[in-house]
């Protein structure tokens, strides 16, 4: 944000918990014409004198307390988007798939390292998927039930987001580098109305170590975003697109609303809204 120094703006602070009086000792030092309870945890102030010395002030104190500070222009309602697109492994769930199928297969570490390695943005996106896929050469595809059954779950406050966006008349999209095999299942459980993944080679009941077609890399994410949006007839500035890492940015860089989910510095530092403490269901108070 640039030439801010007299800016009036609102300012969303929310927790999962911790002393009310806290918050709004918080809140307070923003200055704000008036301050609006969203919930137990969570605060609007409306107004506040923004400007770049403020700023680290608040950031500092919010990430004592364990509060999400976001910074918005004037209200924005949930009535202006039409979609929610979402990155799976670490935004809607909290695996990386890839991570617990290399588990099964005695290679967790390695794979992990590189999952992390890309999600930072230091390593190509597609070759890193090639590279850790080919380490599952040979697996039981059943490895990847048991990864559905025993270890994947839904992040903080997902049902509940999505509830209320569902309510709101949005429509949603799973976006993911990960697996087929896990966004269709998911499609089905929540009833989400598109998803779009890779899809992993199996033979004989074995994992071939290859992806079956074009990988689902940033630049794909974002062209998936923008033929949903066309497929709807909206404009990507109604959707609200929610990730964690680099290969999320081209897709978030193009949404009316971006919202980094426990995310990489790289991502929490160009998203409208970072929620690092508080669950997929902040985005409605910002919203609200």
């Amino acid at each position: 944000m640039t030439n801010t120094s007299s800016m009036t703006m609102n300012l969303i602070l929310q927790g999962v918990d911790g002393d009310p009086a806290r918050l709004e000792r918080i809140a307070a030092l923003a200055a704000p014409t008036s301050i609006t309870r969203l919930g137990p945890h969570a605060l609007r102030c409306e107004k506040i004198s923004y400007s770049q010395a403020l700023l680290p002030t608040i950031e500092v104190a919010a990430q004592a307390a364990q509060l999400d500070a976001t910074y918005l222009m004037g209200r924005r309602a949930l009535s202006e988007f039409k979609l929610v697109a979402m990155d799976m492994d670490s935004t809607l769930i909290t695996i990386e798939c890839i991570d617990e199928i290399a588990d099964m297969q005695g290679l967790k570490p390695q794979v992990a390292a590189i999952t992390e390695a890309a999600m930072r943005g230091e390593l190509d996106f597609a070759a890193s998927l090639t590279q850790r896929v080919a380490l599952l050469e040979g697996l039981d595809a059943s490895a990847l039930q048991r990864v559905y059954d025993e270890r994947l779950k839904l992040s903080p406050g997902a049902e509940k987001m999505l509830a209320a966006v569902k309510a709101a008349g949005l429509k949603t999209l799973l976006v993911s580098g990960g697996f087929t095999f896990f966004t269709e299942r998911l499609k089905e459980r929540l009833g989400l109305d598109y998803t779009h993944a890779n899809a992993l080679e199996i033979v004989d009941g074995k994992l071939t170590g290859k992806v079956l077609g074009g990988i689902v890399d940033a630049e794909e994410k974002q062209r998936t975003v923008e033929r949903v949006c066309k497929e709807l007839g909206i404009s990507p500035s109604e959707a609200i697109v929610m990730g964690d890492g680099a290969n999320d940015l081209k897709m978030m860089g193009i949404a009316g609303l971006s919202v980094a989910f426990r995310a990489k510095p790289v991502v929490r530092a160009q998203a409208d809204v970072a929620l690092n403490f508080v669950g997929l269901d902040g985005v409605l108070n910002v919203l609200s």
